[in-house]
């Protein structure tokens, strides 16, 4: 039997003295948990795909796809299914476990949600987890995903409540609380977490964590991204995390969330090897794989790999159909 009390009831103050720990303790203690749970040297890998990019009507301050922003990106309609399934198969034979699909929605029609479908069941006949990440859902729209089988859906709270309103306008936090309740419902598996480094305070990266950890269930998977400045966006310029305290939040949320798969995303490349390593130690084993996140670079997957081995870590496989739900994976 685990050691770890699975919690949702976390105050500040108490997130806050772990945020205030020495920082070797705060490893240690999160290394310890990070133990119970899963192989330490084995770490889940997913990669991402834009099916959809560019012309979003929201305002999130952070991204290159707002309609809102000047940033030259340009605007591509839904992929094709060939595509996407081709995409699909070259992730898997680099080693992905899950391919994750991304569309520049406020919120799909229902139109779209049976193209997304298709990919959906393309995918899984290759013998990969699906993940995707559409907008805000209404509750018909998330059992209509779960009944096609998808495995995890993706909707980050980005910061905290009370930093939220700086970020992004368009929509509410308590609307991400929704999409998110109706995905838990319909019995998907969450992927929710947040960014890091768009100016916000020590106090909102806790609450986002508290907001996070004291959901009725943990999310599966726990994204925590740092910023990408991309230049024409209203966070271009915004005073970024210092590393250590990226590592901090890491080690906070796998203590906090001892079951869930804390993934490494946006940001990887601003990380050094040595930072990815010590985010390791702290108890992130789930990353992102390939060339590129939505719009944004991500390291190459060869450097990876030998990251990888410099480690002696190895690649996660996807767990049985009849397993993820149990597993947990992120």
């Amino acid at each position: 039997m685990s050691k770890t009390e699975i919690r949702h009831d976390w105050s500040l103050d108490e997130i806050q003295a772990l945020f205030a720990m020495p920082f070797n303790d705060l490893i240690y203690t999160a290394q310890q948990i990070h133990r119970e749970h899963f192989d330490p040297n084995e770490i889940q890998v997913s990669t991402l795909l834009s099916i959809k990019t560019g012309a979003c009507p929201e305002d999130c301050g952070y991204c290159s796809q707002s309609a809102k922003h000047d940033t030259e990106l340009e605007r591509e309609k839904l992929l094709p299914l060939d595509e996407v399934i081709a995409a699909a198969s070259e992730a898997k034979s680099k080693g992905a476990s899950r391919f994750c699909m991304g569309a520049a929605w406020r919120n799909p029609t229902d139109k779209n949600l049976d193209k997304v479908i298709d990919m959906i069941t393309a995918v899984r006949g290759l013998g990969m987890q699906t993940c995707v990440t559409l907008g805000m859902l209404t509750e018909p729209q998330a059992e209509r995903l779960r009944d096609a089988g998808l495995d995890y859906y993706n909707h980050n709270l980005d910061t905290s409540p009370e930093f939220y309103g700086n970020v992004i306008t368009t929509r509410t936090f308590q609307d991400r609380l929704d999409t998110l309740k109706y995905v838990r419902d319909a019995g998907i598996n969450v992927c929710s977490g947040g960014i890091l480094g768009m100016g916000e305070t020590p106090k909102d990266r806790a609450r986002m964590l508290q907001e996070l950890a004291n959901m009725p269930m943990h999310p599966q998977s726990v994204p925590i991204n740092m910023l990408v400045q991309v230049e024409g966006t209203p966070l271009y310029g915004a005073d970024g995390i210092d590393a250590i305290e990226f590592v901090r939040s890491i080690a906070v949320a796998r203590i906090m969330m001892p079951q869930s798969y804390v993934r490494l995303s946006a940001g990887r490349t601003e990380m050094s090897d040595e930072m990815q390593a010590l985010c390791f130690l702290a108890g992130a084993n789930s990353m992102f794989y390939g060339e590129r996140l939505l719009t944004t670079d991500n390291p190459e997957a060869d450097h990876d790999h030998k990251l990888f081995v410099r480690l002696g870590m190895q690649m996660e496989s996807a767990p049985l159909e009849s397993d993820q739900k149990a597993c947990c994976g992120g």
